[in-house]
């Protein structure tokens, strides 16, 4: 059964909010690390700058851990911008990262501190609204993996994947006097808008069951220099939400050769996938009847579906039954609340999700 703690979740929550990390988590991570210090946890900070700390689980004689069953609690430090200043109104808390992600903190460290049957790593990472560079470093084997997000107490098992590419049509300057003389990459940016309405019908993957069909959203689009010439260039940059067993290379060739089919052959066609510096979160799914979507599922009362929003879920999903789950939500009937200036957690969420992790785990162990 779960250890008692004098930690508060929410009086940690209440802290963590009025910390900024929009720009620098150098504060949030300096404030998470004195919570265990707090707490008798020994907490380190790698190359990466993600924060790691490790309890729970009996230890041999030689001082390791046995066998027993081994959890990652992960969520992230950083927020979006700009930072939306802390307030409290009864059983709400408001602020940038109250439900994004230190509602889920909070709630992740009441478990990690509280459980001892179930040997826990908690990998809080720095980098998750931008490129991952925190999670991309971890190294972690684990039986499971929870992600902290608000998932509205529900548990999700799976998640479609981001991938963003450009599309480049290149064509020949002319003097828009003698139009033909030239090849208008910009004009031919109807024809790629066109084909890419297809492109999913055509060459993409199969509807997921869980996750229903991919996604393929023009975002951006930017063409000409001047407004007597022909524009020899044009480019569509595209945002693709995967579905398995589309992984990014094979989207990227599919999304060429169908955009080469649908446009001039004067025009030329390039698909490049966008330079960053670790690899893309690609969908994945954990089976619904896995032992940790079931325990968490059963403590907490919440759906087992998928999430929105692709996650650093990603990530760990390869090595292992992998969930997201936390209190607050992406949006309410009112509107967006993550990211929103009207970004809250209810307090008696968090306190819910503490809970029903501490049963979870505990179920786990």
């Amino acid at each position: 059964m779960p250890a008692t703690t004098d930690f508060d979740p929410i009086d940690f929550l209440e802290r963590a909010v009025r910390t900024p990390s929009a720009d620098d988590v150098g504060p949030m991570r300096d404030l998470l690390v004195r919570e265990l210090d707090a707490h008798g946890v020994e907490a380190t900070v790698d190359a990466a700058g993600n924060v790691l700390a490790e309890r729970g689980g009996a230890e041999t004689g030689d001082g390791n851990a046995t066998d027993a069953t081994h959890v990652v609690l992960n969520t992230h430090l950083d927020t979006v911008t700009p930072h939306v200043p802390f307030e409290r109104d009864d059983d709400v808390v408001r602020g940038r990262g109250s439900c994004d992600a230190k509602g889920p903190l909070a709630a992740l460290l009441d478990a990690f501190l509280a459980v001892d049957d179930v040997r826990l790593t908690l990998a809080a990472t720095p980098d998750e609204e931008r490129l991952s560079t925190g999670a991309a470093a971890l190294d972690l084997d684990a039986d499971a993996f929870v992600v902290g997000e608000p998932t509205g107490l529900d548990v999700c098992n799976a998640a479609r994947g981001r991938f963003e590419a450009e599309v480049r049509l290149s064509g020949v300057n002319a003097h828009a006097a003698e139009a033909d003389a030239g090849v208008n990459a910009v004009a031919a940016a109807g024809e790629a808008l066109t084909a890419l309405r297809t492109f999913d019908a055509t060459r993409g993957p199969p509807v997921h069951d869980a996750l229903g069909p991919p996604l393929l959203t023009p975002t951006v689009i930017r063409g000409g220099d001047a407004t007597n010439q022909v524009p020899d260039a044009c480019t569509i940059t595209v945002d693709r939400r995967s579905v398995p067993p589309e992984a990014a290379e094979g989207f990227r060739e599919a999304l060429e050769a169908h955009l080469r089919d649908a446009i001039d052959d004067a025009v030329g066609v390039e698909v490049a996938l966008a330079i960053r510096p670790t690899p893309f979160l690609e969908a994945f799914e954990t089976p619904a009847d896995a032992p940790l979507v079931t325990a968490l599922a059963a403590a907490g009362g919440g759906e087992v579906r998928p999430f929105s929003a692709a996650t650093e879920a990603a990530y760990f999903a390869a090595r292992g039954p992998t969930v997201v789950f936390g209190p607050g939500s992406l949006a309410d009937a009112e509107g967006p609340v993550a990211h929103a200036d009207r970004e809250y957690v209810r307090v008696e969420d968090v306190r819910a999700a503490a809970a029903a992790l501490r049963e979870a785990l505990s179920a786990l162990g």
